[in-house]
């Protein structure tokens, strides 16, 4: 499964505007329901807040991977947002998190939940993939970076 199938340009966020890890998730939260009338903002964000509370998913290097199930979700969807001034997410290294990519997946596709998760570390463990994403400007030029690298991986 490529990143690229599962994120829309509507869940392609240069900016993220957020404080802290909670305002973070809920920015998130927002970005999904912003173009999936099925979904609630509440919902969302009680989904990635519970995985959450399990252990952060702050992987490290500026990167944090916000993921979970969804009851009622057909299909996986992800997203992608951007941070650089970075924001403090209990990540593994203590870093703060820069690039966010969040995963909402069906609660009956566990399988394809944790392919995605591995596709999307493997992408961000490579830190020139990283400074590529960080130095895009705008949306199109983001999707070009996940497209291009999404190809090569």
């Amino acid at each position: 499964m490529r990143l690229r199938e599962i994120l829309q340009p509507e869940r392609v966020v240069p900016r993220l505007d957020a404080a802290d890890k909670h305002a973070a998730l809920r920015a998130l939260a927002r970005v999904f329901v912003s173009h999936d009338a099925r979904l609630t903002e509440a919902d969302v964000l009680r989904v990635l807040a519970e995985r959450e509370a399990l252990g952060s998913t702050g992987v490290g290097s500026g990167v944090a991977i916000p993921h979970g199930r969804v009851h009622g979700l057909d299909a996986m969807q992800a997203a992608i947002a951007l941070c650089p001034e970075g924001v403090a997410f209990d990540a593994v290294d203590g870093e703060p998190a820069r690039i966010f990519v969040a995963l909402l997946a069906p609660d009956h596709h566990t399988g394809d939940h944790l392919k995605a998760l591995a596709r999307i570390s493997r992408l961000l463990r490579d830190a020139s993939v990283r400074e590529r994403l960080l130095r895009a400007e705008g949306r199109e030029a983001l999707l070009a970076v996940v497209e291009e690298e999404d190809a090569r991986h």
